[in-house]
């Protein structure tokens, strides 16, 4: 019986060989293209066979690789366990600064969860597949007895129990997103694609399950990558609540690239704002500073520019990651509760700011 994820072997070049014959064999088994090429998917996520025995479990299947980033997107303090699976014999091609070029049929599946009443319950499954006609998104909404998880373009809500750090306890409505919204936050020049595993996020160890390893450096060595520097001379970005992983500016700047650059960017779905809020952006305008928005509506209150150096009050920018009243909150998507260590982050950041240019001044016909 075709299977949708052939076993990979990592200790055996002669075996790897045969489980990437095997799996061309397979797939000519049958007039039916796999599950994860093209529509119509799999209802279950067990389908693809992503992991083994105890589903809640997430035990990896053979290939399919654990990974983190070094500073995540925050998604209203969810716990996310992230993997990649590729078929047999293929690469992702590196890239310094973008998403890396990933083959035809490679997996992201990355799992939200919470820990609730002694246990850890798992919400949903997103999968990001490369299928024959581009990369895809598909929801998968775990059952209440944690047994599976199954497809749903357009889940209803949740209601999650769960304890904050500080003790503080919550009940949300967790939202999931549909595909549409997936796809808006992964849209590049109106094309979905990864926006997660880049170099300087995934330039980080992780304790493997034979050993602690950079992740780059381990995707090398078994083959899921080609073309990486040593760790030492790639990108490396910072951690976004640890001081001594980087100084105040480039931790606000990197937690904005996660949070916010996906979308403000040239090529975003946020493109014509002028907000560009990626790592890379140096142009203080476009970073906002003292910078009028094209369009905020009800967002920016009475305030005038997206950031006043110096004044954090006085920032739209803030104001928004300071808000869940829709169409006031940014992000828009991805969140029903305030990040409140984030925007205390991006307070301090901002309150530390010196000019030299003097007040923002708005110019005749800016606003």
């Amino acid at each position: 019986m075709c299977q949708a994820l052939p076993s990979r072997d990592r200790k055996g070049a002669v075996v790897q060989a045969c489980a990437a014959i095997l799996f061309i064999l397979l797939s000519a088994c049958s007039k039916k293209v796999h599950p994860y090429l093209q529509d119509p998917y799999p209802a279950k996520l067990s389908a693809w066979k992503l992991f083994t025995g105890n589903p809640a479990g997430l035990n990896p299947n053979t290939g399919v690789i654990p990974y983190d980033l070094n500073t995540p997107l925050f998604s209203d303090y969810a716990t996310k366990y992230r993997f990649i699976w590729m078929p047999p014999g293929t690469s992702a091609v590196y890239k310094a600064t973008e998403a890396f070029e990933f083959p035809t049929g490679t997996i992201f599946s990355k799992t939200f969860a919470y820990p609730e009443s002694g246990h850890q319950r798992l919400i949903e499954t997103r999968l990001l597949v490369h299928a024959k006609a581009g990369w895809t998104t598909l929801p998968y909404v775990w059952n209440e007895a944690q047994t599976e998880a199954v497809l749903q373009v357009a889940a209803d809500p949740t209601v999650v129990h769960w304890t904050h750090p500080s003790g503080e306890k919550y009940t949300i409505d967790y939202v999931i997103p549909n595909v549409n919204q997936c796809k808006e936050c992964h849209e590049k020049s109106k094309t979905t694609v990864p926006i997660g595993p880049k170099a300087r996020n995934l330039n980080r160890d992780f304790q493997y399950a034979d050993g602690r390893a950079n992740q780059l450096a381990y995707w090398s060595r078994i083959g899921y990558l080609k073309g990486a520097p040593s760790p030492e001379q790639a990108p490396r970005a910072v951690v976004w609540d640890d001081p001594a992983s980087g100084p105040l500016e480039a931790r606000a700047k990197t937690y904005m690239d996660v949070n916010c650059g996906h979308c403000h960017n040239p090529q975003g779905t946020a493109n014509t704002s002028g907000l560009y809020l990626t790592a890379s952006e140096v142009d203080l305008m476009r970073l906002g500073v003292c910078k009028v928005p094209v369009s905020a509506g009800q967002g920016s209150g009475d305030l005038l520019f997206d950031i006043v150096d110096g004044k954090p009050e006085e920032s739209i920018l803030l104001r928004r990651m300071d808000s869940v009243i829709p169409k006031v909150m940014m992000p828009e998507l991805g969140r029903t509760l305030i990040h409140r260590e984030g925007v205390e982050l991006i307070r301090e950041w901002i309150r530390a700011m010196r000019s030299a240019r003097g007040e923002c001044k708005a110019t005749s016909g800016s606003l």
